[in-house]
């Protein structure tokens, strides 16, 4: 069985997942070149070597009007979503997108129905959190980071790197959450921020010695979709192994690991 296994153990942010993912792929070029074929407005996408204590992978950069979004970058305590904080403090003057747009958005890409749906829900999964963290309906949510184009990016990059691998089963560690507080367009909040906190309901969870975001709202919804399973790694024959790195430099290195292979 071709099984995706996710080590998260300094959370997750959507560009790291992307960048773990790109990783296990021959061809990381041609994916990137497809996706920035896609139609995202003003998007491009590159990939670039990073290491973390000493460890090389790579980091996604999204930039929209050449401008890298700060959502990515999460300041990360994390990236986008690791850029973690960064998935909190968008700055005001920034466009805030509501789920029609997101939709309209999605639904025009050159990309598959299915990746086309797995995108929208995992856009759903972060409007019913941000739904039941503000007490709003889900019409009147707007994303502040998560609706903006570096976001919509992760989203669907993740969405055609699963259908790409094809993974049979995808399985990961507990989600490393984080710890202490962090700033939003709204004020100061604890970590897990309200929206990720809701949507990893249900899914194992820690904190711990690391302040900061380490799993932002956009990294947490495309867990919940994605995994089929948290816990120990099974016994795995291992083919590819991919780093996705965040910005934020951390005792521990800030990455998401993916592995890979077969299992029985």
């Amino acid at each position: 069985m071709k099984l995706l296994y996710l080590d998260l153990g300094m959370g997750a942010a959507g560009d790291m997942l992307t960048a773990a993912l790109l990783e296990l792929l021959p061809d990381r070029e041609a994916f990137l070149a497809e996706l920035n074929a896609i139609g995202l407005p003003e998007v491009s996408v590159t990939a670039e070597p990073s290491t973390k204590c000493g460890i090389l992978g790579t980091h996604v950069s999204v930039k929209v009007h050449g401008v890298e979004e700060g959502e990515h970058e999460h300041s990360h305590d994390h990236d986008h979503d690791h850029d973690q904080d960064h998935d909190h403090d968008h700055d005001h003057d920034h466009h805030h997108t509501g789920l029609p747009d997101v939709e309209r958005i999605i639904s025009g890409l050159r990309v598959s129905e299915t990746v086309k749906r797995n995108a929208l829900a995992v856009y759903g999964l972060i409007a019913e959190a941000e739904s039941r963290a503000h007490g709003r309906p889900v019409p009147e949510i707007h994303f502040h980071e998560v609706g903006d184009m570096d976001a919509i990016a992760d989203v669907t990059a993740v969405c055609m790197l699963m259908e790409r691998l094809a993974p049979e089963r995808v399985m990961a560690t507990p989600v490393h959450v984080g710890s202490g507080h962090v700033r939003c367009a709204h004020g100061i909040m604890p970590v897990p921020a309200p929206a990720t906190a809701y949507i990893l309901q249900g899914v194992p969870t820690y904190g711990g010695g690391v302040k900061g975001e380490l799993c932002t709202p956009t990294g947490a919804a495309l867990l919940k979709y994605f995994v089929d399973a948290f816990g120990d790694q099974p016994v795995l024959r291992v083919s590819a192994i991919g780093y996705g790195m965040g910005k934020k430099d951390f005792k521990a290195a800030n990455c998401v690991r993916a592995m890979l292979g077969e299992a029985e």
